[in-house]
């Protein structure tokens, strides 16, 4: 996270708790994927955590690589996927679910974009001032329409779904998305997936109205 080790293990706790929560709301097999992104988040906020250890303290150096890499491919390779796939699969609207599919596709390509980076190039962190900056090289002839093409999958499906409280998260994403490239344009990769983490709460609020709208409500005499 941007600002400590103990506030990512902070977050991550929070999520996990979120998560459990998420999972227990699930009541059809097509909410699963959304409903583990608390649970993955709070894996990756608590990976971050000891990528700022393994940066501070020589004891836990021997983490610095393994876990860099794996907190960047959440962020770069595993997100632009998951994140359309599980409003994919959670919508119910077929004309929708068309669009949605647009963004699947889209996200499939930048993730597989990305994992080629990851694999051919070096991936590092340092910190800088209360963030952690990684540092990876895009071999890319237009890095704006990558960046672009990533808001796209991350931000856009919650607007285009039908469920309640969907567009709600989008606005949320959205936001988190505008402060981390206004004001932390050198460590948007972990500036926005800390918020958004935080906002992934939200998760749990859309399953629970899913779940209360699906619930047989008896007659009273």
């Amino acid at each position: 996270m941007c600002f400590s080790a103990s506030a990512s293990f902070g977050a991550s706790a929070v999520l996990a708790v979120a998560g459990v929560a998420c999972i227990k709301k699930i009541h059809k097999p097509t909410q699963r994927m959304f409903a583990f992104i608390p649970i993955i988040f709070s894996i990756q906020q608590f990976t971050e955590g000891i990528v700022w250890l393994s940066l501070d303290d020589p004891v836990y150096k021997e983490w610095q690589s393994i876990t860099t890499l794996f907190f960047v491919f959440v962020a770069q390779v595993l997100w632009p996927i998951w994140v359309p796939l599980s409003i994919y699969l959670f919508e119910e609207n077929n004309s929708r679910k068309k669009w949605i599919m647009r963004f699947v596709i889209l996200g499939v390509l930048l993730g597989l974009f990305h994992g080629y980076n990851l694999i051919m190039y070096n991936v590092s962190a340092l910190i800088t001032p209360k963030h952690i900056h990684y540092d990876f090289t895009l071999q890319a002839n237009y890095p704006v329409l990558i960046a672009v093409s990533y808001f796209l999958c991350t931000v856009t499906p919650p607007f285009i779904s039908s469920g309640k409280r969907m567009t709600t998260l989008g606005f949320l994403n959205l936001f988190s998305a505008l402060v981390a490239i206004i004001f932390f344009q050198d460590n948007i990769i972990s500036v926005w997936c800390f918020f958004s983490a935080l906002i992934s709460w939200e998760v749990y609020l859309i399953l629970k109205e899913s779940d209360d709208s699906n619930k047989i409500i008896p007659l009273k005499f």
